[in-house]
């Protein structure tokens, strides 16, 4: 299977840098009241969501890897390991829940701005060494575990995933100026 259209790699770096810099503004912007009122239908505080957003690009880089040989791999060989992921869609609830729950007492707003530009500029300099060839192989994907994936996603997919996410839960904040 490969991705319907060629990646625009421009548009890539460009969604990144427009999320770095709202995830720099609203955490430089944000009270520690700001930051401990709740998220919109989430049961994470605003500051845990925000963790989640930066956790997001930061998943990517592990998926990189899992894709990559998942991509080589027979496509049923792809698609049991979804319905299994699917299957452990409760315990991955939970784990994804208090990730961010436990993160928040280790980063701090500070902390994870650092993080999301470190990541951001990483996952850019990855792409930019991409061969096209690469960027069509994919894999199936546990749908259950996030409202952003696919059946299927291909690499070209995969590097434009996080900013579907960020955006996605950006909506979810309840920070004045989100």
């Amino acid at each position: 299977m490969t991705s319907s259209h060629v990646l625009d790699r421009q548009a890539v770096y460009d969604d990144y840098e427009r999320a770095r810099y709202t995830f720099r503004r609203l955490l430089e912007t944000a009270s520690a009241t700001d930051l401990r009122r709740p998220s919109q239908g989430t049961k994470w505080t605003n500051e845990q969501l925000l963790w989640h957003m930066l956790f997001g690009y930061i998943v990517v880089r592990a998926l990189l890897v899992l894709m990559r040989v998942f991509g080589r791999l027979p496509d049923s060989v792809g698609k049991g390991f979804a319905r299994l992921l699917n299957a452990a869609t409760a315990p991955f609830d939970l784990v994804n829940y208090l990730g961010p729950v436990g993160a928040v007492k280790a980063f701090t707003p500070r902390r994870m701005v650092a993080t999301f530009d470190r990541v951001t500029a990483a996952l850019a300099g990855r792409l930019a060494t991409e061969a096209e060839a690469d960027l069509e192989r994919g894999m199936h994907c546990p749908t259950r575990w996030d409202p952003c994936f696919n059946d299927f996603m291909s690499l070209a997919d995969l590097y434009r995933y996080p900013t579907r996410h960020f955006d996605f839960h950006h909506r979810q904040l309840t920070l004045p100026g989100r």
